[in-house]
């Protein structure tokens, strides 16, 4: 069970938070019941807000149970992120209990201006007695009020916990220092990168501001964790392991607008099983991997085709064919292993599934450095 705590008028967005219709009590926040409309909150003076906060868990008479064990930002500056990404985070908070802070910015603004609101997202805990409750501080920002973003966040961060970024934006130069010095985590899609060069060089940029203490979660990349996983267990048993180094020619098929997610899987194998390219000319797909005699060739084929954002794989070796399918809207994984002359294997594997809200709790779920993603970057850094 899911209870959203907020007033106002029905919608999120630029146009529902920015009226200054919110009304209601302090006890609407606690007992309004969730629906599908989601709203900005209580609205508040910045100063104010831990003093509003501490008087809404005042009011609750405690049957809500204060819950935080990370504090996650989210940027974005689309007119409706503010309703959306509420949306979102009442999904996220029922596994990852956080203080949100959801920042919606509008740099173009002639207007200048900062305004908030408070609210919190509830589930009932296991145990079926309290209600598990997240606070979420949302901001707009206006004109020139965007430049505050750093003091924003740093004046609201729940205590020492670690502070994970989702920056739903491009990056834009120039790197701010005293922004990016407090993130743990910085969370990004590189789908929607228009120069995947020029964005992953901000973006280690940022790492070096922050003495490489920032660990990279790109959601680009959490799209092939089934993949990844079903293409590794053909490998696992020691029967196939000799495959490796017979590869000769993988096959991707993408939906449109998802090649730089079919480049991250190219690189995951080449980053893993050292290949090489076999020409620098740019946008050259050749690979070649070292054998016992020399280098074998390797040929990369990338196809666009309706579906899931990866549809099909295929690795063929001398004497083998590997093969994962993935049907549209499908839960699972069509996985088929067969030799030339020889046996063959069918199985099902889960599939997972392209929506923000899975892929951010998978990132939220993760530790590491995720230095594999780093590898695959670096092997096709330039093809993106």
């Amino acid at each position: 069970m899911n209870c959203w705590l907020a007033t106002g008028a029905p919608g999120g967005g630029y146009d529902a938070i920015s009226s200054g219709n919110a009304t209601g009590s302090r006890n609407d926040l606690i007992t309004m019941p969730a629906t599908e409309a989601f709203t900005a909150g209580l609205p508040v003076e910045v100063g104010q807000i831990d003093r509003e906060l501490k008087k809404l868990w005042d009011a609750s008479g405690g049957v809500m149970t204060r819950a935080s064990l990370i504090n996650l930002a989210v940027y974005s500056e689309a007119p409706d992120s503010l309703g959306r990404n509420t949306a979102i985070i009442s999904q996220i908070t029922e596994n990852h209990a956080c203080r949100a802070i959801v920042i919606a910015a509008d740099p173009e603004s002639k207007e200048s201006g900062v305004e908030a609101w408070i609210s919190a997202h509830c589930h009932v805990s296991q145990a079926g007695r309290k209600q598990v409750c997240s606070e979420q501080l949302s901001f707009l920002l206006k004109g020139k009020q965007c430049g505050l973003l750093p003091n924003i966040v740093f004046a609201q961060l729940d205590s020492d916990l670690p502070l994970y970024l989702w920056w739903q934006e491009e990056f834009r130069p120039p790197i701010d220092p005293q922004l990016w010095a407090w993130v743990d985590r910085v969370i990004y899609d590189s789908k929607i990168w228009r120069n995947f060069g020029e964005q992953m060089r901000l973006v280690e940029a940022t790492q070096r501001e922050a003495r490489q203490r920032i660990v990279l979660c790109d959601l680009n990349w959490e799209r092939l964790i089934h993949l990844r996983i079903a293409v590794a267990q053909f490998f696992d048993h020691p029967a196939t392991h000799h495959h490796l180094a017979g590869i000769k020619a993988l096959e991707i098929k993408h939906a449109p607008g998802f090649r730089s997610t079919a480049l991250l899987f190219v690189g995951w194998l080449a980053g893993q099983l050292g290949w090489e390219r076999s020409s620098a000319k740019a946008k050259s797909l050749g690979f070649r991997q070292k054998t016992d005699d020399g280098k074998q060739k390797i040929k990369v084929s990338l196809l666009r085709k309706e579906g899931e954002p990866i549809s099909a794989c295929r690795i063929t070796t001398e004497s083998a064919v590997f093969r994962i399918e993935h049907k549209p809207g499908a839960d699972l994984l069509d996985v088929f292993f067969g030799r030339t002359e020889g046996r063959k294997m069918r199985q099902l594997l889960p599939a997972g599934k392209n929506d923000v809200v899975e892929l951010v709790q998978e990132e939220l779920m993760r530790g590491g450095a995720h230095q594999v993603y780093l590898r695959a970057v670096e092997q096709v850094r330039d093809l993106l």
